[in-house]
């Protein structure tokens, strides 16, 4: 078990062996924060992100060794967290700037995704949909589950189309989240692993 190294030192002491320690690598941190982002303003954010979390982790730092090093595995584990979140969310398309060019309204108003989901419900997946955050479980529940058309569905919620469309997005990708491990153990997806 690691001991606090800081700890019972005057709150001004443990600042001042902050400051001497690890302020004298923030050019070192800009740099691989630059490398990393591409981006000076997103490096600078990231630095002063990793500062922010070292001082507050910096009872647990060892003194003695190498505070670069330390400081450097911060901010790359926050740049890490951060990428794997952003690939995580969805990226905002306005479907009103793509509907026009749709050639058959028909398929505008299909939604063949909906139609799987509501031929499997069950108390798990009422659960999982129970959970979603208000925004989209309105949209999953009226689409999905009472089978409204886009249209129905923004005029019900005062909403645009797009916005239905992206909610029914996200709110379904939450749930494939949420119920994939349910989803192999019923036989509906394979692991990748499993092979196909």
């Amino acid at each position: 078990m690691r001991t606090q190294q800081h700890s019972g030192m005057p709150e001004s002491t443990v600042a001042t062996s902050f400051e001497e320690t690890a302020l004298p690598h923030l050019d070192t941190l800009y740099r691989v924060a630059l490398r990393l982002t591409r981006d000076p303003s997103r490096a600078e954010d990231l630095v002063q992100d990793a500062v922010l979390r070292a001082f507050r982790a910096w009872d647990r730092f060892e003194p003695g060794t190498n505070a670069r090093a330390w400081l450097v595995t911060i901010l790359r584990n926050i740049f890490i967290n951060d990428y794997r979140k952003s690939r995580r969310e969805p990226v905002p398309v306005n479907l009103d700037l793509i509907e026009p060019r749709l050639f058959f309204h028909d398929l505008a108003e299909r939604d063949p995704e909906g139609e799987f989901f509501s031929e499997l419900v069950d108390e798990r997946i009422l659960g999982a949909v129970d959970a979603l955050p208000t925004e989209f479980r309105e949209a999953v529940v009226l689409s999905d589950m009472e089978g409204m058309s886009y249209a129905d569905i923004a005029q019900a919620l005062g909403v645009p189309i797009g916005t239905v469309k992206s909610r029914l997005f996200r709110g379904r990708r939450l749930l494939q989240h949420a119920l994939y491990d349910y989803a192999v153990k019923a036989g509906y997806l394979k692991r990748p692993e499993d092979g196909a």
